[in-house]
Parts: structure tokens; sequence; C-alpha cells
């Protein structure tokens, strides 16, 4: 399994008439990813600072729906720069991390270091920081705008090569995020996201570009995806080196027992 980014160097968003695209219908292919996720990847969260060094960091993905919520699981190891031996980091790693997002708002995370006895619940103004930074924050790995209850059609665009359909999302009164609004460029023939540009509260803009589109076992990922802080030097790559679509997780595999083993 592959997860998300584009080896290209500028893509052109161009803008079309306005097409009365139904958004449920834009909107089936994404939700559905969520809805039947049942998926373990394998690669590298790697930050790649403003003067171009580059940290890569091991990162292990769980993730499955079950009834009425998403759990993802992540392990993320120590640093180590290209042909270089492991660095230290001032972030807190290696890390444990649960995610439960629900389409009602009420989400949840969970984080556990080395020695902790209990998992810990992440306080919501750290929701909009990272394991790396506010490059991919928390809730980056939740895609919980596909159900927001504001969801509004946008010009059809084409990003690249690729023709668009374009949403933009915006949360409702109990939806926990740090986001304003959140617009998804996807796929007008398999509904993945190419790009999407998230606006925090403050007005900062972030910007996701997937690479790599693939179809693995009917399932729809990419092999990498690169976040940029919109007028910063510097960015956050996932890089998914391998994985299975359908890896026939359960209950046990996101328990607290994982988080705290070590």
């Amino acid at each position: 399994m592959r997860v998300s980014s584009i080896a290209v160097a500028v893509a052109l968003l161009c803008a079309t008439p306005s097409y009365g695209a139904d958004v449920k219908t834009m909107l089936a292919a994404p939700r559905q990813r969520i809805e039947m996720a049942d998926y373990r990847a394998i690669g590298h969260l790697v930050r790649v600072q403003a003067n171009g060094i580059r940290i890569s960091y091991p990162i292990t993905i769980k993730a499955h729906w079950f009834p009425g919520v998403l759990r993802v699981y992540m392990e993320l190891g120590t640093g180590s720069k290209t042909g270089t031996n492991p660095v230290s980091s001032f972030f807190h790693l290696p890390a444990h991390i649960l995610l439960e997002m629900r389409p009602n708002g009420r989400n949840v995370v969970q984080i556990a270091h080395p020695g902790d006895a209990n998992p810990v619940i992440l306080p919501f103004d750290k929701w909009s920081d990272g394991p790396l930074g506010a490059g991919f924050s928390y809730e980056d790995f939740l895609e919980a705008q596909y159900f927001w209850p504001g969801q509004t059609p946008q010009d059809k665009a084409m990003f690249g090569a690729r023709d668009c359909d374009v949403v933009k999302s915006t949360p409702g009164a109990v939806d926990k995020t740090h986001y304003t609004e959140v617009t998804n460029w996807l796929d007008h023939d398999i509904g993945f996201p190419v790009y999407v540009e998230k606006t925090l509260k403050g007005g900062t803009v972030k910007e996701f570009t997937y690479f790599g589109l693939r179809q693995n076992g009917g399932v729809w990922s990419a092999h990498q995806v690169e976040a940029k802080i919109r007028g910063q030097a510097g960015s956050t790559l996932l890089i998914i080196d391998r994985g299975t679509p359908k890896a026939n997780l359960s209950l046990n595999d996101f328990s607290s027992a994982q988080l705290t083993h070590f």
C-alpha cells in the first residue's frame, strides 16, 4: 500500500466555469475510503529544514474504521540524517499516538512515551502541533473535514494534468479543529485528493500535495504527501514504503497496552 505526494516542480491550478456537481456525490469516495479503512503502512516522516537538511523518522501507521469511529495508531521512532548515525532531536520521540475521529466531532488524541504507565490525552490546544512540529499536525492524520456539516462545491479545476472536483469544507460548532476551512482538490475519476489547502484560525494556510497515486487491492492511496506552510521555508514529507490495504485489524491493535508497549 502507498499513501501520498507528486514529483513535479509546480502544478498549475486553472479554474473553469462551475458545473453544478452534487457535493454529496463528490464526497462519496473520500468518505467511503475512510469508512472502509483497514490498513497498515510502514514508511518515514521526514522533516526538510529551511537549509535543505532532511531528518527522517521511521513511522508505522495502522488504521481501521469501527462503527462510528476511525482509529489511527502511529509508532514514530527517533530520527536520523541520511547516511549518518541516529541523531538526537528536540522532538519527544519515540512516541506512540492513537487518534480517534468521529463524524460527530468528538475526536480524541492520546500519546505515550517510553516509561509511561498509561497514555495521556493530548489537550486540544496541542492538536495544531504534531510529532515533528506544525507541518503535519495530529488532526491532519484524521481527515475529519469530509464529515463536517459545511460542504460547498467550488468551480471545477485542473491540478497539473488532473481534472478535479473542488470542495470547500467548514466545521460545525461541535467539531474540534484548529481550521476554519479546508479546500480539497479531488481527482474527478477516483475521488482521491491530489492537493489540499487548510486555513488555520489565525489565517495561516497549509498546503498538502499528494504524489504517486496508485490502487492496491481496490484501495487508492499515494506514495508520498508533502506538507508546506505557505510563506515558510522547509516542509514535512510523509513517505510510505510498503503496507497492507486490508490488514484485518481488531480493537486489540489500538488498545492502551499497545500504546505503552515499547
